[in-house]
């Protein structure tokens, strides 16, 4: 069995490419309606959706026109997606995972796409990666900033950023081997992959790293040495006009600690439920 030329990678990953496209702008458009917003609203958002990535790449690297405005048939795709979004709520389990799916086929695709871009264009290994990944997951960070809700990227479980990195370094590293057929192939079956097990296990990355006790320890010890007093937390209030400094007991600040712990607890997890009813409202 002889592996596929150039020629055959090149248009199965334009097949995937304008598919994505497709697969985004129909989730912009059940972002849109999810919103509540009008048909202007819904073919902004499978726009920004469905090319804002390709978009930003293309601005930032000044290498000609955006791809996205020299060739026409990814605007019709951003269109279709709208117009299908418009007309079909996309709320059955068949139709969620096909998208599902697509997104993460197009993720790997995209990645792949502004990492090679970049790389023909004389450009170090670094911004190459970066590009992938901006490319792969710039559109629906727009679109996210444009509902005034925190992108996905930041905390979302598909680990869409994470994916998208590892796709560039992919590319990157055949890239550099000589394998510029292979590095497409691989690219987009290890990012949706990669992408489809962290959705289905609920893989997140940390949200914030607690330092041992004995670190805490030397931490105020030393804050204490330099005079800054961790130990006698020091609080300026105004009372009658007249600055007062009051100091408050080690205990005291541990009680406030867990109890701020706690508080943390509850508010990631009422975050985590909300982004589920968000994921399962698309």
């Amino acid at each position: 069995m002889t592996p596929p030329d150039a020629q055959t990678v090149d248009q199965a990953v334009r097949v995937i490419d304008l598919t994505g496209v497709l697969a985004n702008a129909v989730l912009g458009g059940i972002a849109a309606r999810t919103a509540r917003l009008d048909i202007v609203g819904f073919i902004v958002l499978a726009i920004l959706s469905g090319l804002g990535g390709g978009m930003i790449r293309d601005a930032l690297l000044q290498a000609g026109p955006v791809a996205a405005v020299a060739d026409p048939l990814y605007l019709v795709m951003a269109l279709i997606g709208a117009g299908v979004a418009f007309v079909i709520p996309f709320r059955s389990r068949p139709a969620r995972w096909s998208l599902t799916l697509l997104d993460a086929l197009s993720l790997g695709c995209w990645a792949n796409v502004g990492a090679q871009k970049t790389l023909e264009l004389g450009l170090s290994w670094l911004p190459a990666v970066l590009m992938g990944a901006l490319t792969a997951v710039g559109g629906s960070t727009v679109r996210d900033v444009m509902l005034q809700k925190t992108p996905s990227i930041f905390g979302g479980r598909t680990l869409s950023a994470t994916s998208a990195l590892v796709a560039s370094s992919i590319t990157v590293v055949l890239w550099l081997l000589g394998h510029s057929t292979a590095d497409s192939i691989a690219a987009i079956v290890v990012a949706a992959t990669f992408s489809l097990l962290a959705r289905h296990f609920d893989w997140e990355l940390p949200h914030e790293v607690h330092a041992p006790r004995p670190a805490r320890q030397a931490s105020r010890w030393l804050s204490h040495w330099w005079g800054v007093g961790t130990d006698a937390v020091h609080h300026l209030h105004h009372d009658g006009g007249a600055t007062a400094v009051v100091s408050r007991d080690p205990d005291d600040r541990n009680d406030r600690d867990d109890a701020a712990t706690r508080e943390e607890v509850v508010q990631r997890e009422q975050d985590r439920n909300h982004r589920e009813h968000d994921r399962h409202d698309q």
